[in-house]
């Protein structure tokens, strides 16, 4: 597959900045301003007095006067109204989101066009076989209508062929599989169809972000549980395996309330995959206190060493675990937004309810493009593909930190690397705009990185409570899923921080 010959969509300059919409959590969804209303209705009419015509009398031309009470009336009639606009506290956060930040800093930046590392899109185009696939969906009647609200048949179809040998049996597409309007929306539904207000979730810090907007939307309360990450992690490079759960912490996040917990293998950010006995541990506490898993897998074809799947460890795991997928990771089609999830009927029927009251029915066309992927992929030998692509461009992106002498947690999957740039000091006195030099060192570094070498890196303390923050104040997380080109570009540019370090 040859990247090189579609554009580069990772470089971006102050007139094409990053998406802001990749979360509820933190304002990345700004609430919509109150409108200010007065008695006639009219948003932008002033409540101030307006002098009368001069010679005052009765001119019908003049403007009309209101005394002081007549306007305390009208300011006591806007406040009401405004109340009533206000947005709800679920998506009325009070810290300024990193995407806006980083947006902020890189239409600053004097370095232009911004190398953008930072977020996890992919920089080039999906295969080809894929892309005539959706193509051709569009030449037909029955792709551009409304397909069932579980998915059209042919991709459950599809998906549950290609997982059954992962399963170690025969899915059955129409009661185990369910097709979501992307995996997000896919644990939207998980949570909407499971929790009630006052239900407690379990997720490990650091965490997608989403997951936290998604749980607080049906009334769920989040229990976190941080991964520490390895002792020596600013002296020397190692693998994301050595990112480790404390399970005397995590037991303990365990009460009589919690309802489910998420999981992430392999893990974003970390890129840590869970091992077989890590699994089995977390697998016998939820049996212990019967807790649905929602095993996030989107990363799940771009793995670098052994992975295990939960839900195949036993039956009696598979029993309570739903495994989100998701089509636009595995075939570089983010957009898309087509996922899936894989669970026992008695689970997926009621996330398939819950999909069908938050959006109904999934786009047609990408579901059926999804369908022949699945179908042709290893015919083309896309996913062997898709590995040793994807693992050639951490090996080569990570050579700048060799050089530099910087430490990195070695992916064990996914596109992301975090690299601890604790040897990279800040110059004293560098300054910050206010919402910036009061957050964690790693929000200062980001903004460093911008304006001084145009990288954007995402630092990693968003995914973390302010609690357990310290844990990652040192990292970046850098996205590798881009063209070589791009990267090429990004390490040149790293290379100048060898006069910031010790």
């Amino acid at each position: 597959m040859n990247n090189l010959s579609h554009s580069s969509t990772s470089v971006f300059t102050t007139a094409a900045l990053l998406p802001s919409g990749l979360g509820l959590f933190r304002s990345s969804v700004a609430p919509r301003r109150p409108f200010s209303l007065t008695a006639v209705g009219c948003c932008r009419c002033s409540l101030a007095p307006v002098p009368r015509a001069r010679g005052g009398g009765d001119n019908s031309n003049s403007s009309p006067s209101f005394s002081h009470r007549q306007r305390r009336n009208l300011f006591s009639i806007s406040n009401k109204m405004s109340e009533k606009y206000a947005p709800a506290k679920r998506v009325a956060g009070q810290k300024q989101d990193v995407w806006s930040i980083v947006n902020e800093a890189a239409a600053a930046s004097p370095v232009q066009p911004i190398v953008n590392m930072g977020q996890g899109f992919f920089g080039y185009n999906p295969p080809q076989f894929i892309i005539d696939a959706a193509k051709g969906a569009l030449d037909r009647v029955e792709c551009n209508q409304y397909s069932p609200t579980k998915g059209r048949p042919r991709l459950k179809k599809a998906i549950a062929k290609a997982y059954s040998p992962f399963f170690g049996r025969e899915l059955d597409a129409e009661t185990e599989v369910t097709i979501t309007t992307g995996a997000n929306e896919g644990m939207l539904s998980a949570f909407m169809g499971f929790i009630e207000p006052g239900d407690e979730v379990i997720i490990f810090e650091p965490f997608f972000d989403q997951y936290l907007s998604n749980i607080e939307m049906p009334g769920g309360t989040i229990r976190y549980v941080p991964l520490h990450p390895p002792a020596d992690g600013a002296e020397r490079t190692s693998s994301a395996a050595n990112w480790r759960i404390d399970f005397d912490e995590l037991e303990r996040a365990f009460t009589s309330k919690t309802k489910m917990i998420v999981l992430n293998s392999p893990h974003n950010p970390v890129g840590k995959v869970f091992s077989k006995e890590e699994l089995t541990k977390i697998g016998d506490l939820c049996l212990k206190h019967k807790v649905i898993i929602l095993s996030d897998e989107v990363y799940d074809r771009l793995y670098y060493v052994p992975f295990t799947r939960i839900a195949t460890l036993s039956p009696e795991l598979a029993k309570i675990t739903l495994t989100v997928g998701s089509a636009g990771k595995n075939f570089y089609a983010t957009g898309w937004r087509v996922g899936y999830l894989i669970g026992p009927p008695e689970l997926i029927k009621y996330v398939a309810a819950a999909h069908t009251r938050i959006c109904y029915s999934s786009v047609s066309p990408l579901q059926e493009a999804a369908a022949i992927g699945f179908e042709m992929a290893d015919k083309e030998g896309f996913w062997d593909q898709a590995v040793a692509e994807m693992k050639g461009k951490v090996d080569r992106f990570c050579e700048v930190f060799d050089e530099l002498g910087i430490p990195y947690s070695v992916p064990e999957g996914g596109y992301f690397v975090l690299a601890n740039l604790k040897r990279v000091k800040l110059p004293e006195g560098y300054t910050f705009p206010d919402h910036v030099k009061d957050r964690p060192r790693d929000f200062k570094m980001s903004w460093f990185l911008i304006m001084e070498l145009g990288v954007a890196a995402i630092p990693p303390t968003e995914f973390y409570t302010d609690e357990k923050a310290e844990i990652a104040e040192d990292w970046m997380r850098f996205a590798v899923c881009k063209n070589d080109d791009v990267l090429q570009q990004a390490k040149e540019r790293l290379r100048g921080l060898k006069k910031y370090m010790e």
